[in-house]
Parts: C-alpha cells; structure tokens; sequence
C-alpha cells in the first residue's frame, strides 16, 4: 500500500480580535439581487460540508473537514452554536457560524460567501447582518479569528466594523492532502453506517 504523503504545512499569522460594543452602522439592502438569511435548525452534516468547502476551500479551512460525522455532529447540533445561511436569487451564496463561548462571550467562528456572491456589493452588508445576529443575545463582546491566508480583505474589514486586534500567534496550517481529497469525495457519497472507515 502506498504511503500517504502529507501535504507541506503553510506558515500563518492568526490574529484573534474583539468588539465590545454593537455595530452603529446601517446599510441597506442591496439592490438587483435577491437576498434572504435563515437560520438552519439542526444542520445536516453533508449540507454544512458544502457551505463549508464553497467558502473555506480558497482559504485552506480544513479543521471541519477532518472531523467524523460523530464530532462534527456534536460541535454543530450543540444548543450553544448556531449556523446561519444566506441566500442570494434562491441558492446558498454564504453562511456565518455563532457560538456562545460563555455568558458574556460569543465567538464569530466562521464567515464567508461563495465565489459566486463575490462582486455583488453584498459583503458588508451580510457582515453587518451577522453582527446585528451575534449581539441579539447581549453579550459584552463578540470575538473573532482571521490568519494571514484568509481573504486579503478580512482583517480590514473586522476592524472596520468596530473590531480590535487583542493577539497574535504563528501557526501552521496543514492543506488537504491528495489522499484526504478522495476520502472526503467517497464519504460524501457513503452510507452514514460506512463513512467511518473512509477517513
């Protein structure tokens, strides 16, 4: 059997940052498109993979993609976490993902749109709409991670929205290897009882 090979590690900066107060911001719905954010109960596990592959693919997220049905299941369908979905002329174009780390905390854990909705002028907005959601249980901070293969805009764009930078930390991530690729293509399409040995 061939060795699996492991792909190279790519060094990072990630930066953690907080906001203490809510976004004073208001902009309005964008024009042209149509827009609609629903909040998804219980997430099936395949449809958050494919949220998650069409935002974090460009960026390198592998941490969820790494996970078994079993621990992706507990993170997801935690009472403490909530996975919210945008729509954009009627199919998924985004998501955001809250957790309510403690009673004064709540985590900004992802965030993104799809390629597709890039270049429709709807990235600000569906931030601001994320921010309104995540201080809708009055926290007194809501924090959030970005690292320096993210996209380029993303560090700007927190702190544009009232976010600080409070550390940061060198880091290696470790891309999806070939042989990882294909196990995750083959689960996809496995019987749930069978898709623990594909990875």
């Amino acid at each position: 059997m061939a060795k699996k090979v492991q792909s190279a590690p790519i060094s990072v900066t990630i930066t953690s940052l907080e906001m203490i107060a809510p976004p004073k911001q208001s902009l309005p719905v964008p024009v042209n498109v149509q827009t609609a954010i629903l909040g998804v109960t219980e997430i099936p596990l395949a449809f958050y993979r494919f949220l998650y592959r069409q935002v974090g693919s460009r960026w390198h997220w592998v941490d969820r993609l790494r996970m078994d049905d079993e621990a992706l299941a507990t993170t997801l369908h935690d009472k403490r976490n909530s996975v919210t979905v945008l729509y954009v002329d009627g199919a998924p174009a985004g998501f955001f993902e809250l957790r309510q780390l403690d009673d004064d905390t709540i985590e900004l854990s992802h965030f993104g749109l799809f390629e597709r909705a890039l270049g429709l002028g709807i990235g600000k907005w569906f931030l601001l709409q994320t921010l309104y959601a995540a201080w809708a249980s009055g926290p007194k901070r809501v924090t959030v991670t970005t690292n320096s293969i993210d996209h380029p805009r993303a560090l700007q764009l927190y702190q544009m929205f009232g976010f600080s930078p409070v550390s940061t930390l060198e880091a290696d991530v470790v891309p999806l290897s070939d042989a990882e690729l294909l196990a995750l293509a083959k689960r996809d399409y496995l019987p749930p009882a069978e898709r623990r040995q594909a990875l």
